[in-house]
């Protein structure tokens, strides 16, 4: 076999077990919204109704000439949709959605089918069929459901290449957006959920998207929460599994859980000292699956392919089949009245008239039959009725009894009920509309009391798990060795849950943020490391190396890839001061230069916007050259962080020169920061005895000639 030959097998194969599995195991058909297996295991039991319950063991049997695939499939399907209340009804142990317990065997349980099952899923008249896997039997091809069955049943499975999540929906809810439809109206549906519980629907729009579903917890004083209604998708056993697991890891401080599900759901959960008991619930929704997510994917085999659709499609979908059944319902009751009426109609004029009196002489069976059909000939020509020989065999089979208690006023009382009715049928069909409509709501009237709606929808706050989470977390750094993680013991400690994040910015340009760990190494000359917060504002100035310009921004650190170095700066540029609190003055002096009259400026950094982390910045002092900078503190005048001293381009510090030493000097006093109070009196004092001297020498020089021991005008000043 050449290797072209081998590939088209393998893709003929492939594709024939790919459509097998989609249309026949995986996905449901939107015409009754049933599975293969599930329409077996109904058709089964239509089979077998009698109108008592029957062992399920025996509705497997049955099920198996259909269904070739095993006995235990076919018991999980059984099972599951007999829970689900609509078309199956149970008598035994057929397990609990509850807490998750199994069925008893098939042997011990019965079951069989519901009233409205009987009504709206089958009719063998409008029913097409195929032969069965092994060919002895033939079984439906699709059930006539005048009813959305898939958005009562709701489905899940996952197929080749596709897979399928619809959630389950409320029955009156259903039915009323069909009427909805048929009347030309807009409608909504949200999801209703057999363990009840509430849910947030502000994400989910049309079947698409997801849903977020709550437990029902009710508060039993200042430390007791009671759980009454399960999100949909767990159970009693695992939403205590999902607590005590985050008890385990310090999520949420309880000190006992109690399950006291019977028919009803009751879990008590007790909570430790110290802990709130709005606390509480939000960390059960934030750490458990007291709250979970449904996402719903809605794909389905419409018209023997798989395509993916919305409610509002499958609605009009299934109500414009409700309408072709009830058209061929229709159709087939008219039928049976035309047919009823001719057979009525010839029994009359064979019995009133006496024809059968016509055959007395005949001494043949085809003698009988022609003398039958020539004395009927005069009265249903005059009729305009077609007789067949089907007519002529029925009418020679009446038995003597049924003629000789013919009663002509009895039977055209039963022929006018029969012209009414089939007047009335005709009408329903002209008018298929209103009568679909009448349908729906008599299905309401008579079966929506028994399916209330059990799922809530509200709208949930947002709970932010790093907010509620506990931070029972010790993390560690050590600037020494560059060391951080909950296994460091460094000179900085930080108390952080699993759910924070670490940002730290090295002096050349660079930042990472990386998740809580045992041990992680920073390489680098750290400026600033913390628990990541996107709403910090961070301050940097920098310089261009070949310009020596300054530039400050100011940034946040919002979206990020774990462990991923960014840039703060530019490539090239040169960090001189970075802090991360909102408010700070910044002192900064010029690079000297000749006849230079201001060497220093000042700045509030919340004077600069908030720009991304990519942008370049502003411009700190135009083109003067920034020597030095420091920070200071609004809160309490201390200062920050004071970067290094720039120096000239020979590395050495700037002196200043004689010709400008006074100037730089009196603008260094005039700019220096204000003085303590201990300073200014020693200023005082060495100004004092500086003029005492001044005014000795002055005295000197007026009166040369006067003694030493004269009267010293000045001497106080001593």
């Amino acid at each position: 076999m050449s290797e072209t030959s081998l590939r088209r097998l393998y893709k003929r194969y492939f594709l024939e077990y790919a459509s097998y599995v989609i249309k026949d195991r995986a996905i449901p058909d939107l015409a009754d919204g049933l599975k293969p297996v599930q329409r077996r295991i109904l058709w089964s039991l239509f089979q077998m109704d009698d109108g008592r319950f029957s062992k399920v063991a025996n509705v497997i049997g049955h099920c198996m000439q259909f269904h070739p695939h095993g006995d235990r499939s076919i018991g999980d399907a059984l099972v599951s949709l007999a829970n689900r209340g609509f078309f199956i009804e149970r008598q035994g142990n057929f397990g609990n959605i509850l807490t998750g317990d199994s069925a008893s065997a098939s042997r011990y349980i019965e079951c069989r089918l519901t009233d409205l099952a009987r009504e709206t899923l089958f009719n063998k008249r409008i029913t097409d069929f195929e032969p069965s896997y092994d060919g002895r039997n033939s079984e439906p091809v699709l059930l006539p459901a005048k009813l959305p069955v898939l958005l009562l049943l709701g489905a899940e499975g996952i197929a080749v290449g596709m897979s399928t999540k619809i959630l389950p929906h409320n029955f009156q809810e259903v039915l009323k957006a069909q009427i909805a439809c048929l009347s030309g109206k807009d409608f909504e549906l949200y999801p209703d959920f057999p363990q009840g519980g509430r849910i947030d629907v502000s994400d989910y729009t049309d079947g698409r998207g997801r849903i977020r579903n709550r437990a029902r917890i009710e508060k039993d004083g200042s430390k007791n929460l009671i759980i009454r209604e399960l999100p949909y998708g767990t159970t009693t056993e695992s939403l205590v599994n999902s607590i005590e697991l985050a008890s385990n890891k310090g999520k949420i401080k309880i000190s006992s859980i109690d399950d006291y599900t019977t028919d009803a759901v009751e879990i008590n959960v007790r909570l430790s000292r110290g802990v709130g008991i709005d606390e509480g619930i939000k960390r059960l929704f934030a750490h458990t699956d007291c709250e979970t997510v449904n996402s719903s994917n809605i794909v389905v085999i419409q018209d023997g392919a798989p395509v993916e659709t919305t409610i509002t499609e499958m609605i009009h979908y299934c109500t414009g089949r409700l309408i072709e059944i009830l058209k061929l319902e229709l159709r087939l009751e008219i039928s049976d009245y035309t047919g009823k009426l001719h057979w009525l109609t010839l029994e009359q004029i064979f019995i009133e008239n006496r024809l059968y009196k016509n055959i007395e002489e005949c001494t043949s069976w085809e003698n009988v039959r022609d003398a039958v059909l020539v004395s009927l000939k005069p009265f249903t020509d005059a009729i305009d009725l077609e007789i067949t020989e089907e007519d002529i065999d029925k009418l020679l089979s009446l038995k003597i009894r049924r003629i000789s208690r013919f009663d002509i006023d009895s039977h055209k009382e039963e022929m006018g009920t029969i012209r009414k009715k089939m007047k009335k049928a005709k009408s329903n069909l002209r008018n298929i509309v209103p009568f679909a409509t009448d349908y729906l709501e008599k299905l309401l009237e008579k079966y929506g009391k028994n399916y209330p709606r059990l799922t809530s929808i509200e709208d949930f706050s947002d709970i932010d798990v790093k907010k509620v989470a506990i931070r029972n977390l010790k993390a560690g750094f050590n600037s020494d060795t560059g060391l951080f993680g909950t296994s460091i013991k460094g000179d900085k400690t930080y108390s952080v849950s699993e759910y924070d994040r670490f940002v730290f910015f090295l002096d050349d340009g660079t930042y990472r943020v990386i998740p809580v760990q045992d041990k992680y190494f920073i390489n680098g000359n750290i400026l600033f490391c913390g628990v990541h917060d996107k709403e910090m504002v961070f301050t940097a100035v920098y310089k261009q190396q070949k310009t020596g310009i300054a530039f400050i921004k100011r940034f946040c650190i919002g979206s990020f890839i774990m462990d991923k170095e960014y840039r703060f700066i530019p490539d090239g540029g040169e960090v001189l001061y970075f802090t991360g609190k909102p408010e700070m003055k910044l002192d900064f002096w010029f690079q000297r230069t000749k006849r230079m009259r201001r060497r220093k400026d000042e700045c509030l950094i919340s004077d600069y916007r908030v720009t991304s982390e990519n942008a370049k910045g502003v411009q700190l002092c135009g083109k003067k050259i920034i020597s030095s900078i420091k920070g200071v503190s609004l809160d309490d005048d201390e200062e920050d962080i004071v970067s290094s001293e720039s120096a000239d381009s020979d590395g050495e510090p700037e002196v200043p020169d004689e010709e400008n030493a006074e100037q730089e000097a009196h603008d260094e006093a005039a700019e220096t920061e204000p003085t303590s109070p201990e300073d200014v009196i020693k200023q005082a004092e060495h100004f004092r005895l500086q003029s005492a001297e001044a005014l000795k020498r002055v005295e000197k020089v007026i009166h040369p000639d006067d003694d030493e021991d004269a009267d010293d005008l000045f001497g106080n000043l001593d």
